[in-house]
């Protein structure tokens, strides 16, 4: 077995779906940022794993509890030198806030490409519109 990267390198990214829809929070931070729309998540901690961070930055971020599912898309690599990991996230308790964020809000398949995204989450429209189509996630 491969050992996972070191936590320092991975960001992770929830696509939490229900309903035909993805939902997305809108940044707050930082400036260059500010008002894009991104799929929630964060930085791994020292001794997690990417679905435990996951789990936990949701909380702290949406005030949502989730499971964990199967990646989405490719690894995306940032400025910073870390990878950002999304992942198809389940809602199993807590009604979504934006606790970290300007607003938060769900989006169907059919406006993904209309929506003013942060860069790099860009990257996973045609794997959320695929998800959000055939209604596996």
């Amino acid at each position: 077995m491969v050992p996972p990267p070191p936590a320092a390198a991975t960001v992770v990214a929830g696509a939490v779906i229900e309903n035909g829809c993805v939902l997305l929070a809108q940044r707050a931070t930082p400036p260059e940022l500010a008002g894009r729309w991104e799929l929630p998540g964060g930085k791994i901690e020292p001794g997690e794993t990417p679905q435990d961070a996951l789990v936990r930055e949701l909380r702290e971020e949406l005030g949502i509890d989730v499971t964990v599912g199967d990646p989405v898309g490719v690894d995306v690599p940032l400025p910073s030198g870390h990878v950002l990991r999304a992942y198809a996230v389940r809602r199993v308790a807590g009604t979504p806030y934006a606790l970290d964020h300007d607003a938060v809000r769900w989006v169907g398949a059919g406006d993904l490409h209309e929506v003013d995204w942060v860069p790099a989450d860009r990257e996973w429209i045609a794997d959320l519109v695929v998800l959000l189509s055939d209604g596996s996630a």
